[in-house]
């Protein structure tokens, strides 16, 4: 058994690390699923539950997944409706790592017999999506 402390984190933070894109020269899409997101409801202080999806096509940077998690654990102790979250996330993330594109969906759990789903995008000025290939 070691007893060597750990380098790495494991408190929740809102710092974003990132890595170089290994492919700039090439549009792909990193696919992001979170299914565990928690936060708080800012009226009554009760756990929202939500699948965070996040859709985006790298620059220059790519996000480090480890830093997501805890940047997505910041939230747990923080009240906040799910619109402002949802566009809180993108903004931050966007800052972090200058996406050509950025897509984040959140779907929160049902209160009160009442599904609350979020899109919000971001798309880099001049930035051209590829067009679609459907093969047969």
């Amino acid at each position: 058994m070691s007893t060597r402390p750990s380098s790495t984190s494991t408190r929740p933070s809102t710092s974003l690390d990132t890595f170089d894109n290994p492919n700039p020269e090439r549009d792909y899409t990193i696919h992001i699923d979170t299914p565990e997101f928690t936060c708080l409801c800012p009226l009554t202080g009760q756990p929202d539950f939500a699948t965070i999806e996040i859709e985006y096509v790298p620059d220059q940077l790519c996000l480090e997944l480890k830093a997501l998690k805890l940047y997505f654990w910041s939230y747990r102790d923080r009240g906040a409706f799910h619109e402002a979250v949802t566009n809180q996330m993108l903004s931050d993330l966007v800052a972090a790592v200058g996406p050509r594109f950025m897509r984040i969906h959140a779907e929160f759990n049902v209160r009160g017999g009442v599904y609350t789903r979020i899109a919000v995008e971001h798309r880099a000025n001049g930035w051209i999506a590829p067009e679609p290939v459907d093969l047969p």
